[in-house]
């Protein structure tokens, strides 16, 4: 099967890579770039475990051809963090318990991260929400929801102190 030649921002930083013309935007994030930390949950977008920002809308990679990130920037999990320090987000999920397997945990920090860029004090009902394309099999969004809410708080309060 003849490759396409992709050239696209990823987290930043230009990268370049062959894509087979039925090969997904998840696939070529794991198999091809090796950047693991996007998940494949469902292979239908269903789930949101593969949630990435394509040119800054919140899309599912699954069902994204690699193919059609030409020339255009691509966020995902990896990206989230500044070096070692972890997005508040990223934080606040593991101070509040907010994931378990882990399957689920990059998709909804994707999305959350989207949420918070746009709407720094949502309230409850909006998280709930906004998040409920993503599916968790293993703990409760009671938890997923609190940690949002202490993310943006966090985040709101570093903004007022700079």
């Amino acid at each position: 099967m003849k490759k396409t030649y992709v050239s696209m921002e990823l987290n930043g930083e230009p990268v370049e890579f062959l894509a087979e013309p039925s090969q997904t935007l998840l696939e070529c994030l794991r198999d091809t770039l090796h950047l693991t930390g996007t998940k494949e949950g469902c292979g239908d977008g269903n789930c949101g475990s593969c949630c990435v920002m394509l040119d800054g809308t919140l899309v599912t990679s699954c069902l994204v051809l690699g193919v059609e990130a030409e020339g255009r920037t691509v966020k995902t999990v990896e990206g989230m963090a500044t070096g070692a320090k972890l997005h508040p987000l990223q934080k606040a999920f593991i101070d509040h318990a907010a994931l378990q397997c882990g399957i689920c945990t990059p998709g909804f920090l994707v999305a959350a991260k989207a949420l918070l860029d746009q709407e720094p004090d949502p309230s409850e009902e909006r998280i709930r929400l906004w998040l409920a394309n993503n599916l968790c099999r293993c703990t409760g969004y009671d938890k997923i929801v609190r940690a949002v809410q202490a993310a943006a708080k966090e985040i709101r309060e570093e903004k007022q102190a700079q």
